[in-house]
C-alpha cells in the first residue's frame, strides 16, 4: 500500500512539472527577449542619430568639434539607455503570463485525478476494505452467538424432526445463557429418540447453569438418572468434576474426569482432562501446604499471612434484588502494579451471609500468586447472568486496600446501573 501511495505522489509530482517548469522558463525567455529588443534598438537610434551628425558635418553645419562633442555625448547616452531596466521608446511592452493559468492547471489535474481514481479506481476498497472471508467481523462474541442461535433455530424450524438440529441448538442455547431454552431443546431430542445419558448430561449442565452453578435436588435426580443409565457419560462426568472443583472437593473431581479417561471414548478432549486433573491436584496439594488458619505458641488460631478472610454480605437496603439463583465472583488484585486478578472465587447467592478464604490455591495464574501482594483490593460482583463483567442490575461491593493476611467485611452495597 505503501509503494502505491509513492507511485502515486510521483505521477502527481511529474504533472506539477511539467506544468510549472515551462511557465519559469517561460519568463526567462520573454526577460531576455525584452532586453534583446531593448538593446537593438538603442543600437539602432543610435547608429540613425550618428548618421545625422554626420551629414551635418559634411554640409558644414557642424565643425569637427561641435561634431566630436555631440557624438560623445550620444555615446554617453546608449551607454546609459543600456543600463535602464525599462524603455519607454519601445512600443509593445512584453509582459510575461501570470501565474493564475499554471495553479488553475495545477487544481484541474488534482481535482480530476481524484474525481477519476474515486469513480474508476479501488477508492472504495481502500476506504472499507474487504473482510478477507470473515462475516463475523466487527461483530463482539454476543452478538456471533446471537446469530449463530438464529441460523439454529431456522434449521429446527425448517426440520423439525432433526434431532441432531435440535442437539446442537441446545449445546448453542446454554452458551448464549438461554437455560430455559437449552433444556427445551434436549427434551425435544430426548421425544424423538428416546431418554439416554448422553441427553440427559446436558440437560443437567443447562439447570446447573441456571441455578448458580449449585447442583439442586432436583439436578442430582437427573445426573443420578443419567449415570445408572451410563456410569461413564463424559457430559455428565464432566459436570460432576466442574462442580466438585468450584467446590474445593478436588478428589471427586479428579474421580469423575479419570472415569472419562479411563472410558477410553474418542469423543473427549482428553488433553484437556488431562490439564484440568493436573491443576486439581496442584491445588490440592497448595491447600494442604498453606491452610487458612495456624495456630501460635499458646495453640490460639490465627490468619496465615498468605491468606485473606471476606466476610461478604448484603446491605439491607438491597437485600431484596437477591436470588438465590444469582452468582458472586470475589476476586483480589493488588493495589500496584497490573490490575490482575491474583485469587478468584465463585459463590452462590443463596449462601449469603457467608465468610470465603483467598489464598495461592484461589489463584487465577500460576506466575501471579495472591502471596506476591502486600496489599490488595478486593471486589464482589453479583451476577443475574453469570458474567464477571458488571452488567445494569447487578449489584457490587469493594474493600479499597487490605493487607495480605487480613481480614475485612465486604458489603454488596453499589447497584450497577
Amino acid at each position: 500500500m505503501t509503494t502505491f501511495w509513492i507511485f502515486i505522489a510521483l505521477v502527481v509530482l511529474i504533472g506539477l512539472i511539467m506544468i510549472w517548469v515551462p511557465h519559469f522558463r517561460q519568463q526567462k525567455l520573454l526577460q531576455a527577449e525584452e532586453a534583446g529588443v531593448r538593446r537593438q534598438t538603442n543600437l539602432e537610434l543610435y547608429g540613425e542619430r550618428l548618421a545625422i551628425l554626420e551629414k551635418e558635418l559634411q554640409d558644414e553645419m557642424l565643425d569637427k568639434t561641435e561634431f566630436d562633442a555631440l557624438k560623445k555625448e550620444l555615446e554617453i547616452n546608449l551607454l546609459q539607455d543600456m543600463k535602464q531596466e525599462g524603455d519607454d521608446s519601445l512600443d509593445v511592452e512584453i509582459k510575461p503570463k501570470s501565474a493564475l493559468w499554471p495553479a488553475f492547471m495545477t487544481i484541474c489535474l488534482l481535482a480530476i485525478s481524484g474525481y477519476l481514481y474515486q469513480q474508476l479506481g479501488a477508492y472504495n476498497e481502500l476506504a472499507n476494505p474487504p473482510q478477507a472471508n470473515n462475516p463475523h467481523q466487527g461483530m463482539d462474541p454476543a452478538q456471533i452467538m446471537s446469530q449463530r442461535v438464529q441460523m439454529m433455530e431456522a434449521k429446527v424450524q425448517a426440520q423439525p424432526d432433526d434431532s441432531q438440529a435440535w442437539f446442537s441448538l441446545g449445546h448453542a442455547y446454554v452458551s448464549a445463557n438461554q437455560y430455559d431454552k437449552a433444556v427445551a431443546a434436549f427434551d425435544k431430542v430426548m421425544a424423538l429418540v428416546g431418554t439416554h445419558a448422553e441427553l440427559l448430561g446436558p440437560k443437567a449442565t443447562a439447570l446447573y447453569y441456571k441455578a448458580g452453578q449449585q447442583i439442586t435436588p432436583d439436578i442430582q435426580v437427573i445426573i443420578d438418572q443419567s449415570l445408572a443409565l451410563d456410569p461413564q457419560d463424559p457430559s455428565t462426568l464432566l459436570l460432576v468434576g466442574m462442580d466438585a472443583f468450584f467446590t474445593a472437593n478436588y478428589n471427586k473431581a479428579i474421580e469423575a474426569w479419570q472415569m472419562i479417561l479411563d472410558s477410553d471414548r474418542n469423543d473427549v478432549d482428553r488433553t484437556a482432562l488431562m490439564n484440568a486433573i493436573e491443576s486439581a491436584k496442584m491445588r490440592m496439594g497448595e491447600t494442604a501446604d498453606t491452610m487458612p488458619n495456624d495456630t501460635d505458641h499458646n495453640g490460639v488460631a490465627v490468619v496465615n499471612a498468605k491468606t485473606l478472610a471476606i466476610e461478604v454480605t448484603i446491605s439491607e437496603e438491597l437485600a431484596d434484588k437477591v436470588s438465590a439463583t444469582d452468582t458472586i465472583f470475589i476476586f483480589a488484585r493488588a493495589t500496584q502494579g497490573p490490575k490482575v486478578p491474583l485469587a478468584a472465587m465463585k459463590i452462590s447467592a443463596a449462601n449469603l451471609p457467608t465468610t470465603i478464604t483467598l489464598d495461592d490455591s484461589t489463584s487465577m495464574s500460576g506466575d501471579l500468586t495472591l502471596s506476591s501482594a502486600k496489599e490488595v483490593e478486593v471486589i464482589a460482583v453479583l451476577s443475574k447472568n453469570g458474567s464477571v463483567k458488571p452488567q445494569a442490575g447487578d449489584l457490587k461491593g469493594t474493600i479499597d486496600t487490605i493487607a495480605v493476611g487480613g481480614s475485612a467485611t465486604l458489603t454488596l452495597d453499589t447497584l450497577v446501573q
